[in-house]
This record gives structure tokens, sequence and C-alpha cells, in this order.
């Protein structure tokens, strides 16, 4: 099996949104992500987390998401990842109405979500190819097929001849990237990089970059939350400004503006 096999074209859903307008028209979009006018407030009377947020992801996008702490990034994150549900408006992911789907089908969704986090969250007491195979274990992937597609992946994230080391053993950029290999193992749709470079030495900090621009140029839709102005100023993507829970800017090939 070929090493881009493993992340071949998207076959990228089409919803049909109606739009009034005087000649009563349908518009059909392509989309990764739809949120239209979404609102999350975590106790009654508080100022809203997201307050009326509307934006819109493509497939294969690979779009930059900054903002102050506090701004609405994590809950944002939360949202599409149906950690939290959110107090109005409506929520679209690959195809999934939020509104519409039902507790016991939340694994199902996440399945289609791989998740980055800052802090690796991988296991200590396992060696990097069990890393990466515990994911697919968790989804019923028999032995044959793990053996044949962790080593695969791995040479995605260029960490070819590390598979019986231990996370201790390798450098922080290293753990990021076996991080990304168990997150895009079982081929997501989406990749939710969230701060994955905040612990990392500027080199460390462009070699996951570079890892990521290769899963978005296979196809898999990535949305990176940074801090980095040096990340945001040279990767020239399209940039999402949240502040105060609102997305006050939008902007396709841009740098850091807060």
């Amino acid at each position: 099996m070929k090493l881009i096999s493993l992340f071949k074209p998207i076959l990228n859903k089409i919803w049909a949104i109606r739009q009034t307008n005087p000649a009563s028209q349908h518009v059909i979009i392509k989309l990764m992500i739809l949120l239209d006018r979404v609102s999350k407030t975590y106790s009654r009377g508080s100022k809203p987390s997201l307050d009326r947020v509307s934006l819109h992801v493509e497939p294969k996008e690979f779009v930059i998401v900054v903002g102050q702490s506090g701004a609405g990034k994590t809950t944002l994150l939360k949202l599409l990842t149906r950690e939290e549900r959110q107090t109005s408006g409506k929520i679209i992911v690959g195809g999934i109405d939020y509104d519409k789907l039902k507790d016991r089908e939340i694994p199902l969704l996440r399945r289609k979500i791989g998740v980055v986090f800052q802090d690796f969250k991988l296991l200590p007491n396992k060696t990097i190819f069990e890393n990466v195979a515990y994911a697919l274990e968790m989804v019923g992937m028999g032995n044959k097929e793990i053996r044949n597609t962790v080593p695969k992946v791995l040479d995605i994230v260029n960490l070819t001849g590390k598979e019986d080391r231990m996370p201790v053993e390798l450098s922080g950029g290293e753990r990021q990237r076996v991080a990304i290999a168990r997150a895009i193992v079982r081929q997501p749709k989406i990749l939710i990089a969230d701060e994955p470079t905040g612990n990392l030495d500027p080199k460390h900090a462009w070699d996951v970059i570079k890892v990521l621009e290769k899963i978005n140029r296979f196809g898999t839709t990535v949305l990176l939350t940074t801090h980095n102005q040096e990340i945001v100023n040279r990767l020239k993507r399209r940039v999402v400004t949240i502040s105060d829970g609102k997305i006050v800017s939008d902007r396709a090939n841009a740098g850091y503006k807060l």
C-alpha cells in the first residue's frame, strides 16, 4: 500500500443550505466545518465564552486560530470535539449535524477528528509503536493490519527507526510528532492541533509544523491554534482571530495580528 493511500482524497459531503432570499434559491456549499451564530455560556448570567460565532472551513484547508488567553479558542475546540455543547447556534462537522448527534454516536464522531495537545498525552509505559497502535486497538483493528499501518504513519512524521523507543527517550519535538501520528493513524477528516508547539524550541517547533503541512497536503483539514507569531507569519495561511468570544478578523494568506 502506497504511503499516500493512507490519506486518499476525502469524499466530501455536499450540504444544501437553504437561504431565504427574494428568489427562494438554494445555495450548495461544500464545507468541512460550519458554525452558524454559535454561542456558549457556561453559567446563567455569565459572559458568553463564544458569542454568535460564525465560521466555515472547507475540505483540505489549513486554518490558524489566534487570540489571547481566554479569548474563546479552547471553547471553540471543545465544541468541535463535542466535549461541550453549544448554548445556541448550529454546528455541522464532516456532514454531522450536532443537533441530531446522540451521545452513543460521539465516539464515532471523534474518530473523524484527530486532536493533538500541547502536552502530548502519550502513554509513558508504552513504546512509540505501542502508543500509535493503541489508537487502532481501541477501534478493533487486527494485529496484522496494525503492524502494516503504524510504520507507514511513523514514516509520515519522520520517526522511522524509533518504533521501540520509550517517550522519555525522545525530544519534545519527537514526542509531539508521536502524538500527531497517533492522531492521524485512523485517517481523520480533520486534525485539530491545539498549541502543539507551545513547549518546544524553535527548531523542534518547525519540525512539527512541517509535519502538519505534509498531512494537509495529503488532504486532511488542519485547524491550528497557536500564540507563536513567527509561525503564523511564515506560514501565510488563513488566520482567524478571536477576541472576547467573537471572531474579529478572518483573513487569507495573513500574518499574526491581534
